[in-house]
């Protein structure tokens, strides 16, 4: 039931933006104009990475509280807590703002509470051991928003905390903490509403080390620019791992991070890119998405993510080999998992209605630090918004994805009566139920879907820049324009372009069960094009002679030897 998809082909550019953009190369042009650029000082701004608004950490809510307390607790040497979470976001999170404080003479250190003990987020337990071991102030970082309870617990046992999160907030339920820092927040005076949690703990560090409140980039001296510039690594780490649109400030984040990874020092990231074969000076954002991210994140969906945390803050070059190889083993480990979890869940939720509009599966056997890969897998393969969750003895964690046509959390809103806490974003969530309401929830929110989705052609669209001969397709189109706009990934696609009725040269198929696709294609010049189609090998059987492709370009090196090929996102047999 592979999905078939909608290739939606941009309209081309205007002759008045065409003319403002001149000074680039024709496929960069439209591209540019596609992403809402089309004049040149703001495309140039776009290209180098730049904020075209003002970045003052201190137009946050509550950002001159915090950083008032933050400093108090540095003039009288109080313990601080950074609290994150066990995903890769609230990792390099934690690790930033630890390493920012302790480069000042802080008495700080970090806690990740454990998937399977803890659960997501604040928890009780964990700020009354925090209370007696003489903490005094708690800052979490990528958690915290949905956690009122928590809070009011803090304030009871005498703990000062400040909350820091990206996840939308609960207008109703806004936790009571001395300090709650959110630019999704009702209010918040911040130009972007998309920072990641560790673009969020950055902020908090540059407002920390700036000398005066509201002149923060001003006035920081370059002893702290250079600690700021060291932990930008991390930033784009955690930003690209937990999908933050890379636009506005994110973008600008990631490209000044992934400059600090390929000159980094932090012995963490070597031995993580040595165990994923990976050459750091040449790292980019799909290589955090789907060699680094992965690694880092393995620790907390199978075990604790401290393993994680401890990897990014070493300076030990034998600890981080083996911390980078243990997490290289679990990954492998959480893949099989993924895989055998993923093949139940649809037996599971196809079973009773193969033409559900929202798909769900729960059982006692499923990881729940896995949940969330499942559920992505079947949302990727069916279309549809997916739950996969773990039934505990009283109570099921849940993992759910979803679909641009599908709100994933409001759907959780309009059930929270039967859920013991519930949070995320359009796209993801997660919760907590007991068991007695599972399958009540389960069937409310298939009728939520039921009534949002029915009528809806339900296929994933793949977008294009423009349609193109392929002898269009040469080096320099990528070196000289394409390039520039890295970093690409969610919220910033790279490049992609359609070319029709192309001569299929030859046809294999590569890869672990013949899963990916190799081809030659040859264009009306008779110039050929290598062509790989990750998870297209299924075409290989039953291959037109000719074929319209929609792909990206982008260059391949092998054995030392650049070359450029097509990326097939899609193909379809030519009319």
């Amino acid at each position: 039931m592979a999905q078939e998809k909608r290739w939606n082909i941009l309209p081309r550019i205007t002759p008045e933006a065409d003319s403002a953009l001149s000074a680039f190369p024709p496929l960069l042009r439209q591209a540019l104009f596609n992403r809402g650029y089309a004049d040149d000082p703001g495309a140039r701004a776009f290209l180098r990475g730049e904020p075209n608004f003002n970045t003052d950490p201190f137009q946050m809510t509550d950002m001159s509280t915090a950083v008032e307390r933050i400093r108090h607790a540095l003039a009288n040497n109080e313990p601080i807590a950074i609290y994150g979470d066990y995903d890769v976001d609230g990792v390099t999170a934690t690790a930033l703002l630890v390493e920012a404080l302790k480069s000042i003479g802080a008495d700080v250190r970090g806690y990740i509470p454990n998937r399977f003990e803890e659960g997501y987020g604040l928890n009780n337990n964990a700020l009354d051991e925090l209370k007696a071991d003489g903490v005094k102030l708690v800052i979490t970082v990528d958690c915290g928003i949905r956690s009122p309870n928590e809070a009011a617990h803090a304030r009871t046992i005498g703990l000062d905390l400040i909350i820091s999160d990206h996840h939308h907030p609960d207008a109703d339920h806004l936790p009571t903490a001395l300090a709650v820092i959110n630019p999704k927040r009702h209010g918040d005076a911040y130009p972007d509403k998309d920072l990641a949690g560790v673009g969020i703990a950055y902020k908090i560090a540059e407002a920390l080390f700036s000398k005066e409140d509201g002149r923060a980039a001003k006035q920081t001296n370059n002893s702290s620019l250079v600690m700021l510039n060291s932990l930008l690594d991390l930033v784009a780490l955690g930003t690209v791992a937990d999908l933050a649109p890379l636009t506005g400030e994110n973008r600008v984040l990631v490209k000044k991070g992934l400059r600090q990874m390929q000159q980094t020092t932090r012995q963490g990231l070597f031995s993580l890119a040595a165990v994923s074969e990976l050459a750091l000076r040449k790292v980019n954002a799909g290589h955090i998405g789907f060699m680094l991210g992965p690694r880092l994140n393995a620790a907390g969906r199978l075990k604790e993510a401290l393993a994680a945390f401890e990897l990014l803050t070493t300076t030990d070059v034998f600890r981080a080999g083996e911390l980078a190889q243990q997490l290289d083993m679990q990954n492998r480990e959480r893949q099989r998992i993924t895989r055998d979890m993923q093949t139940r869940a649809e037996e599971i939720a196809l079973h009773d209605d193969p033409n559900a509009r929202l798909l769900f599966a729960a059982h006692e056997d499923f990881n729940s630090g896995v949940v969330g890969l499942a559920a992505s897998r079947l949302t990727e393969k069916y279309y549809r918004p997916a739950i996969v969750a773990s039934k505990g003895a009283e109570e099921t964690r849940g993992s759910c994805r979803s679909i641009p046509e599908f709100h994933i959390t409001d759907a959780l809103d309009q059930c929270a009566d039967l859920l013991v806490r519930h949070g995320g974003h359009a796209a993801a969530a997660g919760f907590t139920v007991k068991n007695e309401n599972i399958e009540e929830l389960a069937a409310r929110l298939k009728a939520i879907a039921a009534e949002k989705l029915t009528g809806s052609d339900l296929k994933p669209t793949v977008t294009a820049d423009a349609e193109v001969d392929l002898s269009e397709m040469r080096p320099e189109v990528y070196e000289k324009g394409l390039k520039y706009l890295e970093p690409t990934g969610y919220g910033n696609r790279e490049a992609s372009f359609v070319a029709r009725n192309v001569k299929v040269k030859n046809s294999r198929v590569i890869g672990a069960d013949g899963k990916h696709l190799k081809l030659s294609l040859e264009d009306e010049k008779g110039v050929t094009h290598d062509a790989i189609g990750f998870k297209l090998g299924n075409w290989h059987k039953s291959m037109p002679p000719r074929v319209d492709v929609l792909f990206t370009y982008e260059p391949n090196e092998y054995n030392g030897r650049i070359t450029y090929q097509l990326n097939l996102k899609d193909l379809k047999a030519s009319r």
